[in-house]
């Protein structure tokens, strides 16, 4: 299953399938800002040699998200790259799949229908998440049956995270398919191949 997006090129920049020198420095900070927020560091500084590692992540990623063929669609803010990352994937629905869904933390229950043209999805904004240190995040899951189709929105920056809400929104929208049909509303009827 691959991923298609048609997402508004004045607000997002896409990471995905950008080579060389065309989205480096989105890239970069992007990737950037990714490392520092896992090595926990505050405000988005991360430890010594981070800028190499992500210098090096961002001449990888390409390669490594051309290789995925569509199964994983990533962008950056326009604006300022260093303030959100979203990351679309879709992954087989296997048992394992099924079962980590099933026993994710009880605050991951806080979730909202987020009806779009993949189905009535989920959403879940974790503006305060419980865990230290951790930046907020937004992720959109939409269940196809087959396939678990995700987007997960993170933010660095707790006090201007509520100002993206429905960008990301629009962003989520934007994400369909590849081969399926466009029509009306988010009410369609996907059938299998015969």
């Amino acid at each position: 299953m691959r991923l298609i997006s048609s997402a508004d090129p004045e607000l997002w920049i896409p990471i995905t399938g950008s080579l060389g020198w065309k989205g480096r420095r989105h890239r970069k900070a992007a990737i950037r800002m990714l490392m520092s927020r896992q090595t926990g560091a505050p405000n988005g500084a991360g430890r010594r040699g981070s800028g190499v590692g992500a210098w090096l992540a961002s001449q990888a990623a390409p390669f490594a998200m051309r290789k995925a063929d569509g199964r994983v669609l990533a962008w950056t803010w326009k604006a300022e790259p260093e303030l959100v990352v979203a990351i679309a994937t879709t992954q087989t629905l296997t048992p394992q799949v099924r079962m980590a869904r099933a026993s994710m933390p009880m605050e991951y229950d806080d979730t909202e229908n987020f009806a779009t043209a993949l189905g009535v999805g989920e959403k879940l904004v974790m503006a305060v998440p419980s865990t230290p240190g951790a930046s907020p995040f937004a992720t959109y899951t939409w269940d196809t049956g087959t396939h678990l189709i995700t987007l997960t929105a993170v933010c660095p920056d707790r006090e201007r995270f509520g100002t993206l809400e429905q960008p990301l929104d629009d962003l989520a929208r934007s994400i369909r398919i590849a081969g399926d049909e466009t029509h009306g509303g988010p009410d369609v009827l996907r059938l299998p191949p015969a």
